[in-house]
């Protein structure tokens, strides 16, 4: 259960979010607003990147606050840009980098990179320079080496905007595929027309929530009448 309670956020003078309550317990669920909506602070806020400046986040029971480093273990979270996330030289080696902090040998850190790269279909890359994967193959890249970690929860912050139709929809496919549960930020509407529920922010409120067949048409008729 990931909880907002009573949660504002500002940057300097300008608050980006207002009083934020949510509940969020769902498999999946998908995060919608406009650019500058405070959409991506509120993702940001489930594994400690952004820490409220009032109210309280919890993520099931603890503080992001005040346990930041226990929720980041529990907490995986993907970047728009893979460029971003990608650190190391080879595909493998930047898998395996996700481990460094897990007590595992050499042939159980291996394993778990080759499973990792397998299951997202990069087995074939395993000694391929990161950087000259396909778009795609990068944000699949970004996806495995976050859930070698078997993090409880994932979030995703528009982890499509860069790619192109066929590659969203086999990113968000693989997202829904998950166990784990998963908060997904996207501009791409129909992709959630199957989650569980969508939440619907403006201008630093909640002002939609609920299954997408309720919640996609309001946000559609919010920004139709702005």
């Amino acid at each position: 259960m990931i909880v907002f309670d009573a949660v504002q956020h500002a940057y300097g003078d300008r608050t980006v979010l207002h009083g934020i309550d949510l509940e969020l317990s769902e498999r999946r669920i998908g995060l919608v607003g406009a650019n500058g909506s405070g959409k991506s602070t509120l993702a940001r806020m489930i594994n400690g990147l952004v820490i409220p400046s009032s109210g309280r986040v919890t993520v099931g029971g603890l503080d992001v606050a005040r346990q930041g480093a226990a929720v980041r273990r529990n907490v995986g979270f993907v970047f728009a840009d893979p460029e971003a996330q990608i650190i190391m030289p080879t595909v493998a080696e930047d898998v395996a980098f996700s481990l460094r902090r897990h007590r595992l040998s050499a042939t159980e850190r291996d394993t778990r990179v080759r499973a990792a790269l397998s299951r997202y279909g990069l087995a074939d890359h395993f000694d391929h320079p990161a950087h000259l994967l396909s778009s795609g193959q990068k944000q699949l890249l970004a996806l495995a080496a976050v859930l070698v970690t078997d993090p409880v929860v994932l979030v995703a912050d528009e982890p499509t905007t860069l790619l192109d139709r066929r590659n969203a929809r086999a990113i968000t496919a693989e997202l829904a595929r998950l166990d784990q549960q998963v908060i997904l930020v996207t501009h791409h509407l129909h992709l959630l027309a199957d989650w569980d529920r969508v939440v619907v922010i403006d201008e630093g409120r909640v002002v939609a929530d609920g299954p997408p067949a309720r919640a996609l048409p309001a946000y559609r008729e919010l920004m139709d009448s702005t």
